[in-house]
């Protein structure tokens, strides 16, 4: 059995306060209701139960009010939050998750809670390392984050990442509960159920050696980081009209980071790929200049980047007639 308190310290970097609240993700699904049981028994009073109905399935309604009736029988508070609006048909899970964050994260400011947490475990972490593999990733390797703001004063936690799946079914199978069961866990159209399937299937790949694997790559991202606050605070000079870097000796991997924190200083949200990095610097590098994330960059010395203008927009009066 997990020990979650101690596993929650260690996430956080700091004891819990003793009469903190705390919010917990729960989908209805074996993982997240483990989570609502070791929460349940060690934060008795001091917790908030979020749902998320993200309309893209009818059956998600039901679903969120079984959690709901879940929680209510254990005395846990509970809270269903509905993403409105118009789904998009392409990236369906990447931003349903950006959805789902942000408004669990306003459901969290709402309700004064400063902390966040999630049943991610270490069977999402394998699964994460290998499609990050398998796409080419660099900094991405280093899979599912520990701990990361979510902005607003709000922390997000995983803190079974290094617990496996099996274990987290199991203390559900043995409350007597019946999870819901994701059918999108299954469907072919998404990386995720591949590389499960591949786990699953393949005995010589382990998830938990492959989840330890990401914990040391996260380490090491970790040590990267810091080198790069202090290269940014000797490099980068902004100003009113932008911000200059000075590239010029440096190694290829602190380059990508500082040329990364250059465009979220003007896009905080910008999520550019790694390829996409690696032509800007080459751009860069040869005196170029290339727009990226809406930040325009110019290879003179040192580097210098400012917020790119907007598009031109042709108007209805100079289409050309049908």
């Amino acid at each position: 059995m997990p020990d979650l308190a101690a596993l929650l310290d260690a996430a956080l970097g700091r004891p819990l306060d003793g009469g903190e609240r705390l919010a917990i993700a729960v989908s209805g699904g074996p993982d997240s209701v483990a989570l609502l049981l070791l929460a349940q028994a060690t934060y008795t009073g001091r917790l908030l139960a979020l749902t998320v109905d993200h309309g893209l399935r009818p059956a998600a309604a039901l679903e969120a009010a079984e959690v709901a009736a879940l929680c209510a029988a254990r005395g846990v508070s509970h809270a269903t939050l509905s993403w409105v609006g118009t789904k998009p048909v392409a990236n369906v899970q990447a931003e349903a998750r950006r959805a789902r964050y942000a408004l669990m994260r306003d459901a969290c400011v709402a309700a004064g809670i400063g902390v966040l947490v999630t049943a991610h475990h270490a069977d999402d972490q394998a699964e994460t390392l290998l499609m990050r593999l398998a796409r080419g990733s660099g900094a991405g390797l280093a899979g599912i984050r520990v701990q990361r703001s979510l902005g607003a004063g709000v922390t997000l936690l995983r803190p079974l990442l290094g617990t496996r799946r099996s274990v987290l079914a199991a203390i559900v199978a043995d409350a007597g509960i019946v999870p819901v069961v994701d059918p999108s866990n299954d469907d072919p159209h998404y990386d995720r159920t591949h590389a499960r399937r591949l786990l699953a299937t393949t005995g010589w790949i382990d998830a938990a050696q492959l989840a330890g694997s990401a914990a040391h790559l996260a380490e090491t991202e970790m040590a990267l980081d810091w080198v790069t606050e202090r290269a940014w605070a000797g490099r980068a000079s902004v100003d009113n009209a932008g911000l200059s870097l000075d590239a010029a000796g440096l190694p290829v991997a602190l380059v990508r980071r500082l040329v990364v924190r250059a465009i979220h200083h003007f896009v905080p949200d910008a999520v550019p790929r790694g390829a996409d990095i690696t032509r800007l610097i080459g751009r860069l590098d040869s005196g170029g200049a290339a727009t990226l994330a809406g930040v325009k960059a110019c290879g003179s010395t040192p580097w210098r980047f400012t917020r790119a203008p907007p598009r031109r927009q042709i108007g209805r009066s100079a289409r050309k007639p049908d």
